[in-house]
């Protein structure tokens, strides 16, 4: 594919709700094909259905992209030569843009009730035809429609849709799609209170803002006739078109709140990193041609190409994204992990509110436990023993490990640590594996009841490193009760 113009595309979410997995998705394939192609990212916000409005999820739309590292390029709080970029502030636009139909003829006044049309509904439903305005205003004498203005009588201003005609466009993704124009509705580009329609506005903005193309969801395929007709009533050079694919939940239905549908800042807080969802986003519907699925964003924004975005319907796989997430906790900087670990575990009591993000001590932590965690929340919660003396011991473990021989290996043991002088990992491994040659045993004899006695669980990073992390103070103190414990429950 080669584009000889310069690419304009844009992402415009109305901020009826958060920006959801399917929203954010949209954004970023017309973030990546922007990039892709040297152009430009625009943001416009859609707030004409005032009803609708949802308190916070505007600012929420703004971290959301920020967050995922989708910068726009024009839009609010960037700004931009074909400002404003929030639709609310153009009313006046559209409304002269609305006029010029009306001129030309391309549209008219519609001074129907809510109560006809309503009534005009019901009757299409019950005889089971097309449902839609029947055009009643369309060809109103000058003087009715003139009587009807004097008397303030309510009107929408419809478009006068060209009958018989075959309206036919390219879809980037699908090929050729037709329509036959008599099936479509006059609808209504400007309401009774002079705020535009959905499409209205649309069109109007997409060419105004000169967007080249329009990347937008499939949802949008039976609008996007009308908007070629509206192209043309106004003279205008139409947009490309790319319908992307519907994202399903895992079970093939349509995602909701319970199957996947959760807002951007759902994921953040449920512990996944911005790379990881951006990389897991990006193939939803696209490859790349090749095996790779771990990409960097230049990977991703070299790659990108229409071409290779499926018409098919994409499935959103959480246990992928937490594979995909864990792959990238394991190559991510301690450094940026901690900013958002030690939040939690400040909450929990388990550091000191002042605790700094640089202390040595903590950020070995993140480094021993990041590679076995899939998210961040997961890697916040299973540092506790670092922290917290185990209340209890995994029950299948203490089975297995706390026979009652354990507990004199564990007491002997104590007291080679407690005359140890230097409890780095490197001589604390020398020094098991010389208890063990000595007393005839296996190393695992060992290990396995010492971190079962100082972390509560079978399993988790090098038992050595642990120790140091922990330091010589709390592993005696743990092991001394783990002997209790075996003491006081012999059976193991």
């Amino acid at each position: 594919m080669q584009i000889q113009e310069k690419v304009r595309v844009r992402f415009a979410p109305s901020p009826t709700g958060y920006l959801h997995i399917g929203g954010a998705r949209s954004a970023l394939f017309n973030y990546l094909f922007a990039r892709r192609w040297g152009g430009s990212f625009l943001l416009r916000i859609e707030d004409t259905d005032r009803t609708r409005f949802v308190e916070g999820a505007l600012n929420e739309i703004y971290d959301s992209l920020r967050w995922l590292g989708l910068d726009w390029d024009e839009g609010p709080q960037k700004g931009g030569e074909c400002g404003p970029y929030v639709q609310s502030e153009r009313i006046n636009i559209y409304n002269k843009r609305a006029d010029e139909l009306l001129e030309s003829g391309h549209a008219y006044r519609c001074f129907c009730t809510p109560e006809r049309l309503a009534a005009l509904r019901e009757s299409q439903e019950k005889s089971g035809g097309l449902t839609g305005y029947d055009r009643y205003c369309r060809d109103l004498s000058s003087e009715e429609i003139e009587r009807n203005l004097k008397d303030n009588v309510p009107f929408v201003i419809r478009f006068k849709i060209p009958l018989g005609r075959a309206v036919i466009f390219e879809d980037l993704i699908r090929g050729r799609i037709e329509y036959q124009s008599d099936v479509l509705d006059d609808l209504v580009l400007i309401k009774t209170d002079k705020f535009p329609t959905y499409h209205m506005a649309n069109v109007v903005d997409d060419h105004e803002m000169k967007i080249t193309h329009v990347l937008r969801g499939d949802e949008w395929i039976t609008s996007t006739p009308r908007h070629v007709l509206l192209y043309e009533a106004f003279g205008w050079k139409t947009p490309a078109f790319a319908h992307l694919p519907v994202i399903l939940s895992p079970d093939g239905g349509k995602l909701s709140k319970r199957k996947g549908a959760a807002s951007v800042m759902d994921y953040k807080r449920g512990g996944f990193l911005p790379e990881a969802l951006f990389n897991f986003l990006a193939l939803l519907g696209w490859a790349p041609g090749d095996d790779r699925e771990k990409m960097s964003r230049e990977d991703l924004i070299a790659a990108f190409s229409l071409e290779h975005v499926s018409p098919k319907a994409a499935v959103l796989d959480e246990k992928k994204l937490e594979w995909m997430n864990g792959l990238y906790m394991a190559e991510a900087p301690s450094s940026i992990l901690i900013k958002e670990v030690m939040p939690v575990w400040k909450e929990r009591g388990w550091i000191s509110a002042g605790s700094s993000e640089t202390d040595s001590n903590l950020l070995k932590i993140i480094d021993m436990m990041k590679i076995r965690s899939k998210r961040v929340t997961e890697l916040a919660q299973n540092t506790s023993y670092f922290f917290v003396d185990p209340a209890e011991y995994e029950e299948k473990a203490v089975k297995k490990n706390f026979k009652p021989q354990a507990a004199e290996r564990l007491s002997y043991l104590t007291k080679e640590l407690e005359t140890a002088s230097d409890f780095a990992h490197q001589k604390l491994e020398e020094l098991f594996r010389n208890i063990a040659e000595n007393q005839d045993l296996k190393t695992g004899d060992l290990i396995h009841p010492v971190r079962l006695a100082i972390s509560g669980v079978s399993f988790g990073p090098g038992l050595f490193e642990l120790m140091e992390a922990l330091g010589k103070e709390a592993v005696l103190r743990r092991i001394k009760r783990a002997v209790e414990f075996i003491s006081s429950n012999p059976a193991g």
